[in-house]
């Protein structure tokens, strides 16, 4: 077939070219970079990290560790259960964690700690440093445990889409949802008992890691929400690497300060 219009050249340039660019590795706007992969080909994210922390232009809340940003709330389910618990005045309600209680999941995770992440062809692994929260996570997909009571950090279960590790955790206790607690202290964010989250995991640079966390809570939200974070890759904390945390059973009184004893 013989093309002699000047649309027929342009047209053979252009898928000429179209064959040349696509296979480059390029992203336009962002830099190359070549992603570290274990033995069987899955991304590697064995390492330390920061905590998640919030995109630009996302709400930080008053202190170091991150919360989420209202704005991508879903709205409330009317007569649904409820999302902000007001300080009461006991301290085992209003910060349960200074008396040894957990900090749950999704709240531990965002708090300004450590993270040290190990990975094999079967596990994740997951290490905060703060209350020495370990995650360990399943990556065959396998079926979610229904035998098993709730629990403060869920059932996680991990499978991969691509380059993406999606991770779902189900089986919650009823617990606060993030840090909110220190930026507005009425507004003691809670979750219900039937909290689902989706956690999809990728490398977004040769450094950073993309972390989507969705939030799935139909006692709670009218629908599911998510939000964007980075993580960051720390190997300068390695040497040190993850410190005892460790938290003394009994403690009478909230943040360690006695009064009048």
């Amino acid at each position: 077939m013989r093309y002699s219009s000047p649309q027929a050249v342009r047209l053979i340039t252009f898928s000429i070219l179209s064959l040349v660019i696509l296979p480059l590795p390029m992203v336009w706007g962002q830099e190359s970079f070549e992603v570290v992969r274990n033995d069987v080909g899955k991304p590697d994210f064995s390492g330390i990290y920061e905590w998640p922390q919030t995109l630009e232009g996302d709400a930080r809340g008053c202190c170091t560790a991150t919360v989420f940003d209202r704005k991508y709330f879903a709205p409330l389910r009317e007569n649904g259960e409820a999302f902000l618990e007001p300080r009461t005045g006991d301290p085992r309600h209003d910060e349960p964690r200074n008396f040894c209680m957990p900090s749950g999941f999704p709240s531990g995770i965002l708090s300004a700690y450590a993270m040290r992440w190990q990975q094999s062809e079967d596990y994740l692994i997951m290490v905060h440093e703060f209350q020495r929260m370990t995650r360990i996570i399943p990556l065959d997909g396998r079926d979610h445990r229904d035998y098993i009571e709730p629990s403060y950090y869920g059932d996680p279960v991990g499978h991969w889409e691509g380059d993406t590790l999606i991770i779902e955790t189900t089986n919650f206790k009823r617990w606060g949802l993030d840090d909110y607690f220190y930026t507005d202290s009425n507004e003691y964010r809670m979750h219900s008992n039937a909290l689902r989250t989706t956690e999809r995991i990728s490398w977004m640079s040769v450094d950073t890691l993309r972390y989507v966390l969705t939030i799935d809570d139909p006692k709670i939200f009218s629908a599911a929400w998510a939000q964007e974070f980075k993580i960051r890759k720390r190997p300068e904390w390695d040497e040190a690497g993850i410190v005892e945390y460790v938290c003394q059973e009994n403690n009478r009184c909230a943040g360690g300060a006695c009064e009048g004893n």
